[in-house]
Parts: structure tokens; sequence; C-alpha cells
């Protein structure tokens, strides 16, 4: 029995190579689950980008045709959203209502389609509704009903009733632990409880498929200089081992228009755009902001820039919704968001990104990310710029972990964590940034920032040494072709830091001013991370003393000799790991 003969054949519109009007393989394994096993609930995570959306209106119009269901209600995360499903479902005859609010649902109408909030108003409703006639609920992006106690419960009570319910989302992972409705939770062998997919479909299976772009990161360092509450004037130099507070700030400093860092950065994402644009005419630019005032602010600076102005999205402006999707259909190069995009809006030819908010969840960074990832030809590529910071590039080389969502905090054998309160306070400090309409009371004044070109992250490998902006070892990186296969961006990047080093190696001592050392080899932690790889390495000599009989001093500087480098308290996280691994390999020898 095939699931699609019903079905328009230009639908999907953008299917794999060769397959025009056929699903894509992982959705017709979806499909194939959901026909055999036939349940109640069936959770489908699938990365964005891979087209979630067809997939439920394909399996939609089997239900409905086949009389297992009478009616849907789609649950959007987004007025925005709504819009959306309704223009998706009627390419392929299933006609929903958007603008639903209450009463009954017109004839013509095979369905309606409301927001979390919208049901968190009136759960009865949509109760009655589910009551009334035999009902398939989809929610879309279902972590979001995970977002406060009273959504999860509207949830639950208006779709307890529902014939079927059909649960989509591309990070299933939350930071918290409220449990998600209708979700399966397993325990472990660790006694956790975490979420259980029904169908599963990764970024990394999705980039191999050709169903995804590939993302190439480019991370920004520089310095800071700021003055805290108490009146002091701090400097530090992004992607340096720091406190997590002083990460922070370091972080909103750079983010400061007012400062270098962001016109620097601004200006190398437009020329990176402007190369994609040479093989891909129509790819447009991405950002985004953290607060309303600074997205405008952005805006300013790109259109000094370019010379154009940037579309503005902001969240409570009433033509947002139509500024995304006229901005989908244009040629202009800059949009400017808040949050508006930071989930499910679908703009293909997003291209090029900056990661200029201080939201630091893996669920917000991963679904900012989908925007610039969906594939419409073969070749395309994504490029991402960040500020250095531990935390994002964590995530950057985590792209093709697949995450669940956990239920329980697990703990450390019952011992207290240290830096949880610290952690605490910087959630505290990160809700509070993220809050573009309440009024923030910094706990500091940037003063001023400059920017330094750090690193590429790609394929989870770094590539490239410190270099200027508008220095031409920068340049190697932002011309990099707009079409490529993803083991061509592989061997590009490998060819481009050869040829940074060998032109390093031929400079002047006097000349060198930035750090002259690969990326692989200097890697970006937190101060936490820098203790512990201390920690580590005066573990393993402790033991090596008892293996061999030398004194700790002299194993110290042995390692310093062979390794190179000052003495472990001043030496850097890649110093400390390759004497890490060099002990290791002494005591190797030696069983």
């Amino acid at each position: 029995m095939t699931t699609s003969t019903h079905l328009s054949p230009a639908f999907p519109g953008r299917a794999p190579w060769g397959t025009a009007g056929k699903l894509r393989a992982w959705q017709q394994a979806a499909m194939d689950a959901y026909l055999e096993q036939q349940p109640r609930d069936f959770l489908a995570v699938a990365t964005p980008g891979a087209g979630k959306t067809t997939f439920a209106l394909t399996l939609t119009s089997w239900l409905l045709h086949h009389h297992v269901v009478q009616q849907v209600t789609v649950v959007a995360p987004t007025e925005h959203l709504k819009k959306q499903w309704a223009e998706a479902a009627a390419r392929i005859g299933v006609k929903l209502d958007p603008e639903y609010s209450s009463g009954p649902v017109g004839r013509e109408y095979h369905g309606i389609v409301v927001t979390y909030a919208g049901v968190g108003v009136r759960p009865m409703l949509h109760r009655n509704r589910s009551e009334q006639r035999k009902t398939l609920v989809i929610l879309d992006e279902i972590h979001h009903a995970g977002d406060s106690r009273s959504w999860g419960e509207a949830v639950l009570e208006a779709f307890e009733p529902a014939t079927r319910r059909l649960a989509l989302t591309g990070t299933p992972f939350r930071s918290d632990t409220n449990p998600i409705p209708f979700v399966e939770y397993v325990e472990g062998n660790d006694g956790v409880r975490r979420s259980r997919a029904d169908y599963t479909y990764g970024y990394g299976t999705a980039l191999q498929d050709g169903v995804v772009r590939p993302v190439i990161f480019l991370s920004y360092s520089g310095n800071m200089r700021w003055r805290t509450k108490a009146g002091d004037e701090i400097e530090a130099k992004l992607g340096e081992p720091m406190t997590k507070d002083a990460v922070s700030q370091a972080w909103r400093t750079a983010l400061d228009a007012r400062g270098e860092w962001v016109p620097a950065v601004l200006r190398a994402a437009d020329q990176r755009l402007g190369e994609v644009r040479r093989a891909v005419p129509d790819a447009g630019g991405l950002v985004i902001a953290g607060d309303q005032d600074t997205a405008r602010e952005y805006a300013k600076l790109l259109r000094e820039i370019t010379g154009h102005p940037a579309v503005v999205v902001l969240s409570d402006d009433t033509g947002a919704s139509q500024r995304i999707e006229d901005f989908r259909h244009s040629q202009d190069r800059w949009m400017v968001a808040v949050r508006m995009v930071s989930e499910g809006v679908d703009v293909p030819r997003l291209a090029v990104g900056v990661y200029a908010t201080t939201v630091s969840t893996p669920l917000f960074f991963a679904q900012a990310v989908g925007r610039f990832v969906r594939s419409r030809r073969r070749g395309e590529t994504a490029s991402v710029f960040l500020p250095t910071v531990p935390t994002l590039l964590t995530y950057a080389h985590e792209m093709e972990v697949e995450r669940d969502h956990v239920l329980d905090k697990p703990t450390k054998g019952g011992e207290e964590d240290p830096y949880a309160v610290e952690e605490e306070l910087l959630a505290e400090a990160e809700r509070e940034q993220s809050e573009p309409d309440g009024e923030e009371q910094l706990p500091f004044e940037a003063l001023e920032s400059d920017a330094v070109f750090d690193r590429v992250t790609y394929d989870g490998a770094e590539f490239g040494m410190q270099a200027h902006p508008g220095s031409e070892e920068e340049q190697d990186y932002l011309g990099i072709p707009g079409l490529l296969e993803p083991d061509q961006v592989q061997q590009l990047l490998q060819k481009r830091q050869a040829r940074q080093i060998s032109h390093s190696r031929k400079k002047p001592d006097t000349e060198v001013d930035l750090l002259e050392l690969p990326a692989d080899r200097r890697p970006v932690v937190t101060h936490k991370e820098l203790m512990e790889l201390r920690r580590e390495l005066n573990s393993l000599v402790g033991a090596y003393v008892h293996q061999s009989g030398k004194p700790h001093g002299v194993i110290h500087n042995e390692l310093r000799r062979v390794c190179g480098g000052p003495p472990s308290a001043e030496a850097t996280a890649g110093q400390l790991r390759q004497r890490i691994d060099k002990v290791r390999e002494w005591a190797t020898r030696m069983r």
C-alpha cells in the first residue's frame, strides 16, 4: 500500500536529489514505522531542516483519508508558524484554519492551527473539540509544552481525549526538568529518566543524505574591557580561561554595538555572504540579537557596512510575520531578529548567520543554527559566526550529537556541586539578559572591545590561527567558495591552515602580535576546566613518581623540556593536555 498516492506530485517542494514528488527516505521510514504500530502517541525527532512538516502532513492526509480521524488540531509555537502550517497543509489538500479562536469550525476546514499560548488560555475549549470528534493532534516542537507548568497542564487537559497524538521536535532536550506531556520517559541504568523517541533522524544522518547543509562555524576572539558594579575595570580576552561570571561579562561586552567587535564581525559576515552569493545569488544572512534595542543598533551598523537597509523583525511587532515572509521571497541581504526566527521559521535561502545573543542553552543554539541548514541543492554550505565562548564552541563541536530530554538531574555520588551556586547566578543573569522587554540591571558597563579572527570549527575539527580582521589570513577563510561538497570543505580548510602556518613561520619575531598556534593546539576551556586539567596532570605525575622513583619536580621539568611552555601554573590548556598525553605515554612504556 503506498502512503502518498493522493498527494500532489509537486509536494514536497524540496525533495532530495532525483526524487521530486516522493517522500524523503527518512519520512517514508517514519511513515512505515507509524503505520506498522498504529500508536496513539508517536514522537518523531528530526533535525531542523529535515522536513518534519512534510512527514506530519503526509501522515495527517493518510489518517483523514482512511477515516482514522475526523479532524486535526495543530499546536505551533508562534503565530507566524500557524500561517506556515496552514499554507503547507493547503498544498496537499488539507485545509486548516489558522485564525480559529472559538466556536464551531467552518465546514470547509479539516481542522485548526493554534499556539501553545492559545491552548494555555482555553484548554477546555480544545478538550471539548477533542471529545466531540475523533481528533489528530500535532504538537509541533513539543518541548514548548514544558516551557511552563501551566502550559504543560493545559496541553494535558486539552488533548488527553484525542484519538491520535503526533509529537514533533528537532530538539527534544530541555535545560530544565519540566516533563513534556505525552512523551514517554525511560529510566536508564544510572537511574535517570530520559525521553524516548519513536523515530529519530539526526543531523549527522541528514548530512550524509544531503538533506541538510554542512555548517562552518567561524569564531572571533578579542580583548574586552568593562567596569563592574563596584567600579573596578576588568580586561580579558575572549577564549581565555575565565570564571563563568567573567565569561558572561566578556561575552556581553563583545556584543555591545558601541565596541569594535560587533562591527568587525558583521563586516566579515557580510563579506562571507558576498562570497556565497557568487554561487547562490539569493543567499541571505541573519543576525540573532539579544534584545530589541540591540537588534536596531545592529541593523544600523549593517546599513553602514552594506549600504542597504536590513530587515528588522521584533516579536511584539504586528507586521513581523509579513516581514519574514517578504524577506523569504526577496533578494535582500540581511535580516536582524530577536526571537522570531530562532525556531521553526522556514527561510531556506538563509546561508550566513551571526549568533549575537547571550542565550546559551543547547536547545536555543540548535534551533538557531537550524535556520541555516535547510538544503536546496547539492554543495550549499552554511556559515555561522560566533564569539569564542567555551559553551558555544562545545555546541558547535557536538552538532551531530543526538540528545534526549533528561527528566532527572544526575548527582555525582551525592556530592554537592561546588559550582552550583555560581551556575544558578549566571542562569539568572542570562534570563535577565534575554528578556527583551524587562528593565535590565546590568552588573557591569561595557567599555571597549576589539575583534580577532580565532578559528573555524567544521565537522568536529578546528582549523586556523589567529588573524586580524581584514588581513590576508582572515580573507582565506571568508573566501571559501559558497558551493562545495562536505569533503571538499575539509580539504580546503586543511590547505588554508597549512598556508597560514607557512606564512607565520616566515614572519620575524618582532611582527608576531597574536598567538601563532593552530586552533587544535589552543583549546577553548573554562577556568573550571583548566583547574581540572592541572589537577589531572598533577595526579598523573604523582602516579608516575611511584612508578619511576623520580621526584615530582624532576618529572615536571622533564615534561617542560620535552613539550615546551611555562610552569604548570601558567601553562595553557593545550600545553597541559600535551603534558598529560606525554606522561601517560611514559607510564605505558614502563609497564
